[in-house]
């Protein structure tokens, strides 16, 4: 089984390579936000906690997030592996993760990063607001508090997946063919 983690600030395109990505590789796509909000439209105590948190810009307490995963890892069938999106997003999550694939005896196969500069975040979660009607990206506030989060809580996973040899990085840069490129590039090689 291989088990991609799709990471990048928010904004990147994650959730728009994510589809062909799942469809070349026949990935199942775990998305904490679609994860998320399907127990938020379902009215869940869990959705009712997370939709709190969300609106602030604040993260859902890991041990939720990490159940939610490891049941999709145990449930999902017919795939070769296994698509994160937005998980993880702190050290503790990534060795969370790896605590989770060890019990299978299995690792990260691969990190792929899409990258692009702070202003381009701003503008793309703004334009994804007005499009999608997410009210989570519609104030600059909280997009500038997500930004800084990734900048403090994520960023340091750069160094964690590097040192295992598991991170790799492309320019977000780009249409979304170039880009989609550049991934495939990368996850040809698994």
């Amino acid at each position: 089984m291989k088990y991609f983690i799709l990471f990048g600030p928010p904004g990147a395109g994650k959730g728009t390579q994510a589809t062909a990505m799942v469809e070349k590789y026949n990935l199942h796509h775990i998305s904490t936000g679609a994860l998320l909000r399907k127990e938020i439209a379902a009215g869940t105590e869990l959705g009712l906690q997370a939709k709190a948190l969300i609106e602030k810009g604040s993260l859902v307490p890991d041990e939720v997030v990490e159940g939610m995963i490891e049941s999709e890892f145990k449930t999902v069938k017919g795939v070769d592996g296994f698509l994160l999106d937005g998980f993880p997003r702190t050290l503790p999550q990534a060795e969370a993760l790896d605590a989770i694939l060890a019990k299978t005896s299995e690792v990260v196969t691969a990190t792929v990063s899409i990258m692009i500069p702070d202003e381009m975040i701003m503008e793309r979660i703004k334009g994804r607001a007005l499009k999608e009607g997410r009210a989570d990206d519609a104030s600059e506030d909280i997009i500038n508090n997500r930004i800084a989060t990734y900048h403090n809580q994520t960023e340091p996973l750069i160094e964690y997946y590097s040192k295992a040899e598991r991170y790799y990085e492309i320019d977000g840069i780009g249409t979304i063919e170039e880009v989609r490129d550049r991934i495939f590039s990368i996850m040809d090689r698994f």
